[in-house]
Parts: structure tokens; C-alpha cells; sequence
């Protein structure tokens, strides 16, 4: 029979099963034994592959693998300068891949840091100092304000406790603790009030606990294991790239073998054969690709920064652009992690508190009528007591030009704050006008919090906030709108219980406020003499509220076939109502709870997941099911995250997210993208940038696919036709890596194009070369063909003899200028150029002029002309070349016209 977990056995249970003293702690030969039985408490780290292993790794890519045998080839047959330039693109392209798969591996690293370095235990029945890693279950450990919980704990005391673990649960507020609580069922992490947590950090009061787990056994080691075992998957992006490596691959030494076989068959010399095979192995391969891939996600990274995200990994930049759904963290992202009172009541009245987040601007208004103060007692009263009885403080950041205003203490005291700020009230001025002289603090186990003040007029006052169902029981009067005190009735009871339920029902966290005048401070205040006979003043209703441009992003989504998931460590009705004010579901039946999760099989959850777009109460766990029942409805997902909890979800996702300002070390190494304003529209805006990135990758594959194509094609019929080569290696190499690469990287960067975020989400099975794009290359590749075979014999015959130099000459500058005027043609599969505009496109202006100089050059220099075996060229010859080398434009531009036309009918 399995034991009952932790948070479910008493103080004196764990004692037993462990071992140990609840008071006096293990001795020190206890302790080693165990050290030497359990292992140090700390977090293992597996060493990685080293750098050449990397380096070696990124050479096993089939497409690399073609060139570098390639390379080896050209040395074989002289072409030094071939083999040299294909070598430097390799070596290149493998570097980045190294130090993006480096930089990768730093997040189990930023997780040790997070662990304690010392913990303060009992041992021997005296409180030592020893270092964390030393820890051992068992030990009993002093818990103090300040402290990282240095190992999973079973609290055996606690006053006033309470623990940030954020980084386990997602949510900012700190988690109230009580010892004594007895808990049962099967009950979230976020409710387990009993148990102390690894690498949480304790934000008020003192407590102790036993060491039930240590080091890997941990929750904050279960996450580690999670980050350790979440596969290294390759993007959409790489896969579809190594696809393609594959099949030209596979298809250029097919080619190659086939013209080699059919040039010795007949008679052609060995060596000449060998050549135009290595020519048309040179042709097949776009050896610029991989670096126009890499330049151009780079640049989209840059793009990227202006929207406020930092992409880590190039390839995940155009996995953004397939996304089909985003879960995302609620706190923070959706919300605007400020505390805000929206809703007050006094009796007699319902208040509008207006106004964004902890900027103290806004108004409290009734029923739309602005509230006059000087006319309004119970509004007052009901400020006061907030501004009063409240240990935060508001401060308004004006460092290096900000403009900021932030909380310095409890977020829910925080809106208090702010709210008697927004009503005109100075709360560090009425402190300084009413002393506190004395105080109750707040505890768990009574829900209240009461000081003590001397007013202007020299009257003591106690004022009280807490729980509304445990101040209503310590009541005996109210006070209503106009000011008057009068006994509380049991009518007044209803109507307190029913505002309280009307505000619940709005996902606000509703507190109660009361009062009452004392005839003297006591000395050593009690709950039990002091918080008793009060003046029931109001309640206040706060609430994290949506930020305005998520609502609008997630319209943008949705709009754009792209699904929004809320996951927070909420209770499930907050969750459901924030959501639906989002805009992300319309019904309650869309809501799901971890407790309700953990009994679904992962079948069972993945058909769930297809309905589901709200999970509440969730543990670290959790997050990674939701992520993978996405991905196994076969969706794109991508999935943000702040805290410790959710780098696990962030490995496994196709892209995680990580939040820059409140996201932790270990978040962001796990993360391929970081989000610097932690704002959900910033997510959908990479979206879109990402789609643009893999509409232009598609742009320039088919530009250079296309006249790779068309390469072969020229090389081989000219074979056939028993023809001299109409191109060598060199010119081959010329034209892939310069004259083809400035105009890609220019189609790299082409701007949107309308309606781009009106369309679904791609399949993500997709090719990047789909059937239209098959079409497109066979148009180009064909009337690119013909015309430059047609130039080749025209420049051979020109000067009235055969001439094979001047053929060439002539057939490599109609090959540049194609792909020159091609390059227009390419910038968008829908619309013409002439609608996109000639000039709308600078950069693709500038490489056009660049790449044309450089064709001039190559033809006018004598030295230039001998390395690439041309002749002289004649200027008047120049019309011959531009007119058969607009050709493929003209067909280009024709089949979009016809295929519109169609589609039209």
C-alpha cells in the first residue's frame, strides 16, 4: 500500500516514519549515515556534449554532408575556389548551430543557482548552520523571514507564515502557511499550506519543519528531471530543410550518375565527364541556402526586438509563424499583475472605483455620480480604514525618465492604497496625521488584521480588515451611508452576504472592513479582547485586471485561426471569469481544474484538450500534459511561462515563451523567446513577424530553387544536344552564391502583405515546396532554360565563327540578369509586381544595382574575363541578352495573372 502524501500526515506521522525528534532534530551521526544513504541535497546537472562533439554533430546534416563531398570533389578536379567557398559556408552554419545548442543547455545551470547555499537546522537539540547540500530527510530546519527553503518541508510550526512560491505555482501572492492545517484529498501544490517547498522564498513570519525530501527528489528536483528528459525536438523549419537537403540531395547524385553513365556510353572522354558531372552536382545544390536561411532569421530576430521579444534560437523565429495555439500564463501576461480595487460597498451603496492599475489616478463613483468626500462619511470611513490599517507603500519611480508607480509590500494591501489614492487621500499623510500606536498582525488562523490609531480630534480608534465571514461575527453595529451607527440586523446580514456573494461571482477577492472607538490602546492587544464589538463599515472587491491590448490581441488570434489557452494556479471561477472577460472562452464548460485533470489518462485529456481552453489550479505536471495533448491534436504550440514551474512546459512546447521582467533565470534558458514587456500582444505581434519570416523564406527558396532547376536543366540539355557546357563550376558558384544571394536575402525581408494574419495557420505538415511552388519553379526553371540555351548559341555564332568563350559570355549574363528581374517576380505568390510597386522594395533595388555592377565588372575586366574563361564582351550586343533574360519575368508575372483569373471564375 502506497503512504499517503505529505501535506495529508500529521506532524507526528512524519516524525515516525522519518525517524526523527519533532523538537530536538536528528544527532550528527543520523545525519551522516543518511547524507551517506539519500546523497547531498542538491539538484544533479549532466555534463553535455562537449564543443567539437557539437561541432561534429552539425555535420551529420544529409545537405551538408553533399556539400562537403562536393567540396572534396572540386579539390580532386582543381577547382580550389569552388571547394573553398562551399568549406567557409559549412563551417559557418555549423558554428551558429553550436552556440545556439550551448546556449540551450543553461538551464539546469540557472536552476542550481536558485538553491539555498546554507539552512539553519536542529541537530544534537542545538540550532547549527550547515551548508543546504548537507541536508538530510529528517532534519528539522528553523525557517526565518528572508530564507529560501532549503529542502522540502513539513512545517511543524508556523506564526504568520507566509512563503513566495511563485516559482512553483505562477501566482505573485504569497502563500499563507499553517502547521496545523489537516488536509486530505488529492489537493494542488498552491494548496498545500502545510508543506515548505524547495527554493521558495519566505516573505513574512517564522516557522520550522522536517526534511521529508531532498536534492532530485524534491517538487523543484522533479522539475529539473523534467527539463533534463524534455526531448531536443527540431522546428518545423529545420525539419522541412532537412526534407529538402534530402531529397535534392538524393536527386543531384541521381542526375550526376545518370549524364556520367550516358557521356561514357557515348564515348565521351572520363575526365570531361567526370567535369559536367561535378558542373551539374554544383548546379543542383543552392549553396547559398543555408546562409540565406541564417541571415534572414537573423535579421527577423533584429525586427523582432522592436516588438519587444528576443528570439534565442533562429529556427524557432518562423516556428512562430505556424503556431496554432498559444497557452499562455494568466498573471502578468493576460493580466496586468497590479491589484485592483474595481467594486466597494457601504450600506446604502455600491461604488465604481475607476481607473488602471497602481497609477493613483481614476474616481470613485455611484451609480455614475462622481463621490464628494466631504459629503460621503462611510466612504470615508471605508478609505480610512485602508489607508490605515496597510504595512505597503506606494512609490512613484521617476529613475532615468520613468514614470512608474509600483507597491512596495502586499499587492492586496497595495490596492488599498492605491484605491484612497484615487479618491484624493494621501495615505503616508493621514499615517503621519494618525500614529499607529499599536497593532494585531495579520495570522491565517483568525483572517484579521487590526491597529491602532489616534485620530486629529484626539480619538482612539481600532480599525480592522480581514476574511468578510469572520469580521460580520465580530460585529455588532454598521455603519450606513449617511454616517449613522446603528445595531447590526439580521436584514443587514443578508444584505452583506449577498453583496459579498454578488462581488465573488465577478472573480473579485472580497475583504471586509471594520472599526470602532477605544477608550485607551491596549498594551498587548488580543483577538479576543480587542477584535470584538466592532462597526461593520464596507467590503472592497480588487481584482488583477485583464490588460486591455491582450483582449485585443487574442481577437487578432482568433481572427487569424489561432487558439488561446489560459493556464494559472487561479481558483476555477476566477480563472472562468477573467477568461470570459478576455474574450477566451464563452461558456464555463470550457474551464478545467488540475484535481479533474489528474484522473483523465492522457487519451482521455487529449480529447478534452480540444474543448478545453481554460486550466485552473495546475501543477508544473500539468503544464507539461496540456502541452503535449496539443501537440498530440497535432497543433504548433507555443507556451509562455514566468516562474520555475513552467520551464518544463517551455521545453516540451514547440516554442516557449519566457517573461523578461518577472520570468526567472531557469524560465528564460529554457525558453526559445523572450518577451521583454511580459505582454501577451507582444506574443502575437512575434506571431506575425513570424508568419511574414516564412513567407519570405518560401519567396526566396523558390527564387533559388528555381534557377537551381534550371541549372540542371540548361547543363543537361546541353549534353543531349551534344553541346560545349553552356556554364562552368565557376559561373555556377557566382551566380548561387552572390548574384542569387543579394536578391534572396532582399526577399528576406520583404514587407507584409495585406490579410497575412486573416488566414489560418498553415498546416505544420506542410513542405515549404507545395504543389503552387512546384507549378512556379517548372514555369521559371523552363522559359529560364530556354532563353539562356538561346543565348548561349546566339553568343557562340555572333562574331561569325564558333566561338564557345563568347556563348558562355553571353549565357551567363543572361542568366544574371533573369535572376535579376526574377527576383520582382518573386516577392509575393498572389499579387504582380507591377501592383506591389518596382520601388516598394529598397533593398531588393539595391542588390538589383549591386549584383548588375558586379556582372559589369566581370565582363569589362581582362583579368576577371581570364578567371571565369570569358571573352570581350560588345555593348551593342546588349539587347539580345536583356531581351532573352526578361523572359522569365514576363511568364512569371503571365501565370499569376492566369491563375487569378481562374481561381476568380
Amino acid at each position: 500500500m502506497d503512504k499517503s502524501p505529505w501535506y495529508q500526515q500529521s506532524v507526528q506521522e512524519v516524525c515516525r516514519e522519518l525517524g526523527t525528534d519533532g523538537e530536538k532534530g536528528l544527532t550528527s551521526k543520523e545525519a551522516a549515515e543518511r547524507l551517506e544513504k539519500y546523497g547531498p541535497n542538491e539538484l544533479a546537472h549532466k555534463e553535455g556534449d562537449s564543443i567539437f562533439k557539437m561541432f561534429l554533430d552539425q555535420l551529420k546534416d544529409y545537405m551538408v554532408m553533399i556539400l562537403i563531398i562536393a567540396s572534396v570533389v572540386s579539390i580532386f578536379v582543381g577547382e580550389v575556389t569552388d571547394s573553398i567557398i562551399i568549406i567557409a559556408i559549412v563551417i559557418i552554419n555549423a558554428v551558429l548551430g553550436v552556440y545556439q545548442e550551448y546556449s540551450a543547455g543553461k538551464a539546469l545551470e540557472a536552476l542550481q543557482k536558485m538553491s539555498a547555499p546554507n539552512a539553519k537546522v536542529i541537530r544534537d537539540g542545538e540550532p547549527v548552520t550547515i551548508p543546504s547540500r548537507e541536508l538530510v530527510p529528517g532534519d528539522l530546519v528553523i525557517l526565518e523571514t528572508g530564507d529560501y527553503v532549503p529542502a522540502d518541508v513539513r512545517l511543524t510550526n508556523s506564526v504568520n507564515l507566509k512563503i513566495e512560491e511563485a516559482a512553483l505555482t505562477g501566482e505573485s501572492v504569497p502563500v499563507e502557511k499553517d502547521a496545523k492545517a489537516e488536509l486530505s484529498g488529492d489537493i494542488g501544490l498552491g494548496d498545500q499550506i502545510n508543506l515548505g517547498f524547495m527554493s521558495t522564498v519566505i516573505t513574512y513570519g517564522r516557522g520550522a519543519g522536517i526534511v521529508t525530501l531532498t536534492g532530485m527528489s524534491t517538487v523543484m528536483g522533479k522539475i529539473a528531471t523534467m527539463i533534463a528528459e524534455a526531448p531536443q525536438e527540431d522546428t518545423p523549419l529545420q525539419k522541412k530543410l532537412a526534407q529538402m537537403g534530402k531529397l535534392l540531395g538524393t536527386a543531384c547524385l541521381i542526375i550526376c550518375a545518370v549524364v556520367f553513365v550516358m557521356g561514357l556510353l557515348r564515348g565521351e572522354p572520363v575526365l570531361e565527364m567526370f567535369m559536367t558531372a561535378i558542373s551539374l552536382a554544383v548546379a543542383a545544390i543552392p549553396e547559398g541556402l543555408p546562409a540565406v536561411v541564417t541571415i534572414v532569421l537573423a535579421m527577423g530576430m533584429q525586427r523582432m526586438v522592436k516588438h519587444n521579444s528576443i528570439m534565442k534560437k533562429l529556427h524557432a523565429v518562423e516556428t512562430l509563424g505556424s503556431t496554432t495555439v498559444i497557452c499562455s500564463d494568466k498573471t502578468g501576461t493576460l493580466t496586468q499583475n497590479q491589484m485592483t480595487i474595481v467594486k466597494m460597498f457601504v450600506p446604502g451603496a455600491e461604488i465604481d472605483v475607476e481607473g488602471k492599475g497602481y497609477k493613483p489616478e481614476g474616481a470613485l463613483t455611484v451609480g455614475g455620480t462622481p463621490v464628494i468626500l466631504s459629503s460621503e462619511p462611510a466612504i470615508s470611513r471605508l478609505l480610512e480604514i485602508q489607508a490605515l490599517c496597510n504595512d505597503s507603500r506606494l512609490e512613484h519611480n521617476t529613475e532615468d525618465g520613468a514614470d512608474e508607480w509600483r507597491i512596495k509590500g502586499d499587492p492586496t494591501e497595495g490596492s488599498m492604497i492605491v484605491a484612497a489614492a484615487k479618491a484624493g487621500i494621501d495615505s503616508a499623510a493621514l499615517n503621519k496625521a494618525q500614529p499607529r500606536l499599536q497593532e494585531i498582525p495579520f495570522d491565517s488562523d483568525r483572517k484579521l488584521m487590526t491597529t491602532f490609531h489616534k485620530a486629529a480630534d484626539g480619538t482612539l480608534v481600532a480599525f480592522t480588515k480581514g476574511a468578510t465571514d469572520v469580521l460580520i461575527d465580530r460585529s455588532t453595529k454598521i455603519m450606513r451611508r449617511d454616517g449613522t451607527v446603528e445595531p447590526l440586523t439580521p436584514a443587514d446580514l443578508e444584505m452583506i452576504a449577498a453583496e459579498n456573494k454578488k462581488l465573488s461571482r465577478q472573480a473579485l477577492r472580497v475583504l471586509g472592513m471594520a472599526y470602532k472607538v477605544v477608550s485607551e490602546i491596549p498594551e498587548e492587544p488580543t483577538s479576543e479582547t480587542d477584535e470584538k464589538d466592532l462597526i461593520f463599515c464596507g467590503l472592497v472587491g480588487m481584482i488583477d485586471p485583464p490588460r486591455p491590448e491582450a483582449i485585443e490581441a487574442i481577437k487578432i488570434c482568433k481572427t487569424a485561426g489561432i487558439r488561446v489557452v489560459m493556464i494559472t494556479g487561479d481558483y476555477r471561477d476566477t480563472a472562468a471569469a477573467i477568461a470570459m472577460e478576455l474574450g477566451i472562452i464563452e461558456t464555463d464548460d470550457q474551464v478545467l481544474a488540475g484535481p479533474d485533470l489528474n484522473k483523465m489518462t492522457q487519451e482521455e485529456f487529449d480529447e478534452a484538450a480540444k474543448t478545453v481552453s481554460v486550466y485552473a489550479r495546475v501543477s508544473p505536471e500539468h503544464k507539461v500534459r496540456i502541452v503535449q495533448a496539443m501537440k498530440d491534436n497535432g497543433g504548433i504550440a507555443a507556451m509562455t511561462g514566468d516562474g520555475v514551474n513552467d520551464a518544463p512546459a517551455l521545453k516540451r512546447a514547440d516554442i516557449g515563451v519566457a517573461m523578461g521582467i518577472t520570468g526567472t533565470d531557469v524560465t528564460k534558458e529554457s525558453a526559445d523567446m523572450i518577451i521583454t514587456d511580459d505582454n501577451f500582444a507582444s506574443i502575437v505581434a512575434a506571431v506575425e513577424e513570424g508568419r511574414v519570416i516564412y513567407s519570405n523564406i518560401r519567396k526566396f527558396v523558390f527564387f533559388l530553387m528555381s534557377c537551381n532547376v534550371g541549372e540542371i536543366l540548361i547543363i543537361f540539355i546541353a549534353m543531349l544536344l551534344n553541346w560545349d557546357i553552356p556554364l562552368l563550376p565557376i559561373h555556377l558558384l557566382w551566380v548561387n552564391l552572390l548574384t542569387d544571394a543579394f536578391p534572396a536575402l532582399a526577399l528576406g525581408v520583404e514587407a507584409k502583405e495585406p490579410g497575412l494574419m486573416g488566414e489560418p495557420p498553415r498546416n505544420p505538415n506542410e513542405p515549404i515546396i507545395d504543389k503552387n511552388m512546384i507549378v512556379n519553379i517548372a514555369v521559371q526553371s523552363a522559359v529560364m532554360t530556354f532563353a539562356i540555351l538561346c543565348s548561349f548559341y546566339i553568343g557562340c555564332r555572333i562574331e561569325g565563327y564558333y566561338d564557345v568563350a563568347m556563348g558562355r559570355t553571353f549565357a551567363l549574363a543572361t542568366m544574371i540578369i533573369s535572376e535579376l528581374m526574377r527576383a520582382y517576380t518573386c516577392r509575393s505568390e498572389k499579387y504582380t509586381a507591377f501592383k506591389l510597386g518596382f520601388f516598394s522594395n529598397s533593398k531588393l533595388n539595391l542588390a538589383t544595382i549591386a549584383c548588375f555592377f558586379l556582372l559589369i565588372i566581370v565582363l569589362a575586366v581582362p583579368a576577371l574575363q581570364d578567371i571565369f574563361r570569358l571573352s570581350q564582351f560588345n555593348i551593342e550586343d546588349v539587347e539580345i541578352v536583356i531581351g532573352l533574360g526578361i523572359l522569365p519575368f514576363v511568364f512569371g508575372e503571365l501565370t499569376k495573372v492566369v491563375k487569378h483569373a481562374v481561381a476568380k471564375k
